[in-house]
């Protein structure tokens, strides 16, 4: 059985940082319009989980927020070479974590805990 790190809160709130780089979308979470996906309901539930522990979390869609693409050199080449199927792009504190997919909460938390110690 695997043990869980506990992630100390205002550790978590001094260095923590959670960057999006998401395909383009109806608005800025994906969850509006009359079908949503399940997947982007998750995520949302992720944010918001890691939102209440400090976290602090950027979302940026190539639409409004092109700058924040142009800004990161591996987002931008992942893009170039893989073009939309690299995204979403999920970066914690400066290293990619994950591409092509949206991370489980437990993916992040397990990021956020090896950036900890």
């Amino acid at each position: 059985m695997r043990k869980e790190r506990i992630v100390n809160k205002e550790s978590v709130k001094a260095v923590a940082r959670v960057e999006i780089f998401e395909p383009l979308m109806c608005c800025s979470s994906g969850v509006c319009g009359p079908v949503q996906d399940q997947t982007l309901l998750d995520f949302v539930e992720t944010v918001r989980s890691l939102e209440a522990d400090g976290v602090q979390i950027a979302r940026y869609q190539p639409g409004s927020n092109p700058t924040a693409f142009k800004n990161n050199a591996e987002v931008m080449q992942a893009v170039r070479t893989r073009n939309m199927s690299a995204l979403p792009i999920t970066i914690v504190n400066g290293r990619v974590l994950k591409s092509g997919a949206y991370p489980f909460l437990c993916e992040i938390r397990d990021a956020l805990n090896c950036g900890a110690r």
